[in-house]
């Protein structure tokens, strides 16, 4: 096990040209025949990550030798849309190449992780086996496997990508709905913008343990907004097999994404892009990434134009509706009462993390796919849109404190998804 590349500094700017000679080099160190390769990127979801340009570099520079397979790691995410995968990926990889995984079907079983490692690492909060499950089109005899993505603080395993992408992305359901619950239940605040997490343990113990044997190769990036302007500047690539090559990288990560405040935030408002946010599975980054920055008291303001549902998959959302964002206690005993969230962890781990637990307010300002009475039977406040952004215009707005002409103090979040925001005291040594 090795690091292939890596470059990263919170000076850094790697640009096209450059990352083409990171992949050459590292494929170059890599060094076996290539013949058949699978490259697993996010989705449009993460269109931050820079994975879309870096897929597009790689199936460039191996298509003329190797049959190059995509299959977007969705997780639960639905299936991509052309249009996204266009946004995404371009225009170059011809449609064939993408191949569609489904968390519920087409896995293949190839262990258990016990429940007295799960105790463990949970401090005892949870206790149960976790079945590993993942795409049985990894085992289709391919060369090289490459896991595309994103270091960047996350909810529930600390610091995303690395392991996650692929048994989360590419796997099933009992280690998806087992690790979000378990993030829950040992607390995100816990876990937020930390490398070691018992998340975390648990995706690697899954891929040392039991698909050690598969070429994979993870290409990480760390990825920071222009602060000149619009736009993204990738301050780190880091590519290898282990876990030094994702600690090399996620060390970088909190350097860069990692937005500590001296003191509590107030009044936040936070505009979710309708290319990428069209759930609260999704758009509820803006409460994930906020929570620990907000004040008691405060509100959170979340202007959702492309909001069109809950859950991305129908029983998730089914069960968002039924249930609602009502804090931990209800949510818990929610779950031991009723068998189907019982079986759909995940989403009893989702409801959660979306709640303040009555500590701060939420408004949702949905576009036209969601009514306000829907966001209001879900527990969350509930406003028109139109008004919101008369008032909040993004276009006029900058990322941080804004002072607005009739003198409100907010501030201001452009993407959730970038970033977390947390205050100095959660994070000092």
């Amino acid at each position: 096990m090795a690091t292939y590349f890596a470059r990263g500094g919170t000076a850094d700017n790697l640009r096209t040209a450059e990352k083409r000679a990171a992949l050459a080099q590292a494929l170059k160190v890599i060094g076996r025949p290539l013949r058949k390769v699978l490259v697993l990127p996010p989705d449009h979801t993460r269109l931050n990550s820079d994975a879309g340009e870096l897929t597009r570099l790689l199936y460039g520079m191996l298509a003329p030798q190797a049959t190059v397979d995509i299959m977007p790691a969705l997780g639960t995410h639905a299936p991509m849309t052309e249009a996204q995968l266009r946004l995404m990926f371009g225009r170059s990889i011809p449609r064939e190449r993408f191949r569609v995984h489904d968390w519920r079907h087409g896995l293949r079983r190839v262990g258990e992780v016990p429940g007295r490692l799960i105790r463990e690492w949970s401090e005892g909060r949870v206790d149960y086996s976790v079945r590993i499950e993942v795409n049985q089109l990894l085992f289709a005899g391919y060369d090289l496997i490459l896991s595309v993505g994103q270091i960047v603080p996350h909810e529930v395993v600390g610091m995303a990508n690395y392991t996650k992408n692929v048994v989360v992305g590419a796997g099933g359901a009992d280690i998806i709905n087992k690790s979000h619950f378990l993030g829950a239940a040992f607390g995100m605040e816990r876990m937020m913008g930390r490398i070691e997490t018992p998340v975390r343990r648990l995706f690697n113990y899954g891929v040392q343990a039991f698909l050690r044997d598969l070429p994979i190769v993870y290409i990480l990036t760390v990825m920071e907004p222009n602060p000149a302007g619009r736009g993204m500047i990738m301050r780190g690539l880091y590519v290898g097999d282990d876990m030094e090559t994702f600690t090399l990288g996620a060390r970088l990560s909190q350097k860069v994404n990692l937005n500590l405040l001296a003191k509590p935030l107030k009044k936040v408002v936070v505009f979710l892009d309708p290319r990428e946010f069209t759930s609260t599975w999704l758009g509820n980054k803006a409460i994930y990434r906020t929570r620990m920055a907000m004040a008691d008291g405060g509100e959170l303001i979340v202007l959702a134009p492309g909001l069109q549902t809950f859950g991305e998959d129908a029983e998730i959302d089914r069960l968002i509706r039924q249930h609602g964002y009502r804090g931990t206690p209800r949510t818990l005993a929610a779950v031991k009462a009723h068998a189907r969230l019982r079986n759909n962890r995940s989403a009893a781990a989702h409801l959660i993390h979306g709640s303040s637990e009555g500590r701060f307010r939420i408004t949702y300002c949905p576009g036209p796919g969601l009514s306000l009475e829907a966001i209001r039977a879900v527990g969350f406040g509930a406003a028109e849109l139109a008004d919101a952004l008369k008032r909040y215009p993004p276009d006029r707005l900058r990322d941080g404190p804004n002072r607005l002409p009739n003198g409100e103090e907010i501030f201001y979040i452009s993407n959730p998804a970038l970033g977390l925001w947390a205050l100095q005291r959660q994070f000092a040594a």
